[in-house]
């Protein structure tokens, strides 16, 4: 009775603090849980499942009540909305939308070289608004149309059947930021290759045998890309320089598993200006930039106490809208937020900024042991907007305070 009591006030007390630190809180409930948010536009993501079974793939779009100043008056429309739905046949680990809205593809061979066998070779083009996937256990990549405002379906077009040494382990993708659509891809470092999705060609193949496995992989630039080994070694290659592949050692580092998050200005022609976070499986961050990815311009120990054995989850990312501000999660129920302004060169523990403990709150009750987040992303513009994934199937959408300019 006394710990039932305990739980109960727990949750009583995150609920009164929620009041005070979010401007808005929503939530959604998926039938099987994500590990994948996408932006699709300002206002839209893409989600998807990643159960054995059959698995929804869904566009949803955001809660208007976020887009609404206070000062607007009130908002009916306080919940999410699928604008766009589909199934997959299997698990899906990764998916990544394609920039730019909408483009023709051309391309009999595609349909015919590459098993796109829903398609119909008689037709000689199809309008698409699509993002890649891939299931995590084999190096396929599925390319799947969202749909548009005469359509509410979303139908896979077409897979890319392609070759990696590590296939099991699934493969990471990076859209490509400039040019035609296309994707770059990998799942060790000697495989990352980048492919034209209108025909299936291969414009960049690494020149290197380096079989380490491969864990998060970004352009930032049109053809500058960073890749991240599992080892926690960086490396930069070029897409126009195939022979160019930088190797950047962890140098011991601690920590068996390692991600990336990194923060570009695309409208910077300088690619050394973007900021490279790396997260390791001790709960610590590494911050570099292109100058020197050996020498750390800060890191730190994070105030984090694990409740997963799994490394699947772990994801640092940066603030797109917002100086010196990252966010984790990966580890517990928990995304947390920390502002590397007064992290230094020597590896130092420091507390979050803010901590969104949500997904730990489950029917009433404060849940610390099973909620883990599978995946979390910042708005592209609003800077203290969050969304975030757990186990349970809950997807939050989370405008925090920042109390330091609350109390001003």
């Amino acid at each position: 009775m006394g710990e039932t009591s305990s739980v109960e006030n727990e949750f009583d007390d995150w609920f009164i603090e929620s009041l005070k630190i979010y401007n808005n809180i929503h939530e959604y409930q998926l039938e099987h849980p994500t590990r994948v948010i996408e932006w699709t536009s300002e206002k839209t993501i893409c989600v998807a499942g990643y159960s054995s079974d059959k698995n929804e793939i869904l566009e949803l779009l955001l809660p208007l009540k976020l887009f609404t100043d206070d000062n607007q008056g009130l908002c009916a429309e306080r919940d999410f909305k699928v604008v766009h739905g589909g199934f997959s046949d299997g698990s899906i680990h990764c998916l990544k939308h394609i920039p730019g809205t909408r483009y023709i593809i051309v391309a009999i061979d595609y349909v015919t070289s590459f098993c796109c066998h829903e398609l119909s070779s008689s037709n000689c083009c199809f309008l698409l608004r699509c993002v890649v996937t891939n299931d995590g256990f084999n190096s396929n990549l599925q390319v799947w149309d969202l749909g548009g405002d005469d359509c509410d379906v979303i139908k896979r077009t077409g897979v890319l059947q392609l070759k990696s040494a590590s296939s099991d382990k699934g493969v990471k993708i990076a859209p490509g930021l400039t040019g035609g659509p296309c994707v770059l891809h990998g799942s060790q470092i000697s495989d990352i290759q980048l492919t034209e999705l209108t025909s299936g060609k291969p414009l960049y193949s690494m020149g290197k045998d380096i079989p380490d496995l491969l864990s998060s992989l970004q352009f930032v630039s049109g053809s500058v890309f960073l890749a991240c080994a599992c080892n926690g070694d960086l490396y930069v290659g070029d897409t126009r320089n195939p022979a160019g592949l930088q190797n950047n050692p962890a140098g011991g580092r601690k920590g068996v598993h390692w991600c990336m998050g990194v923060k570009t200005d695309l409208s910077s022609s300088d690619p050394s200006s973007c900021s490279v976070a790396r997260l390791s499986s001790a709960c610590q961050v590494v911050v570099s930039d292109l100058r020197d990815l050996r020498a750390p311009l800060c890191q730190a120990q994070l105030h984090v106490q694990r409740k997963t054995t799994s490394d699947d989850f772990m994801k640092v990312t940066w603030a797109p809208a917002l100086d010196n501000c990252l966010a984790v999660s990966g580890f517990d129920g928990m995304v947390q937020i920390y502002d590397t302004a007064s992290w230094r060169p020597e590896l130092m523990e420091f507390q979050p900024l803010f901590i969104h403990r949500g997904h730990m709150m489950s029917d009433d009750q404060f849940d610390t042991s099973s909620a883990v987040v599978t995946t979390h992303v910042w708005h592209p513009s609003r800077p203290r907007t969050v969304l975030s994934a757990a186990v349970d199937g809950s997807v939050h959408v989370w405008d925090w305070v920042d109390k330091a300019t609350a109390s001003c």
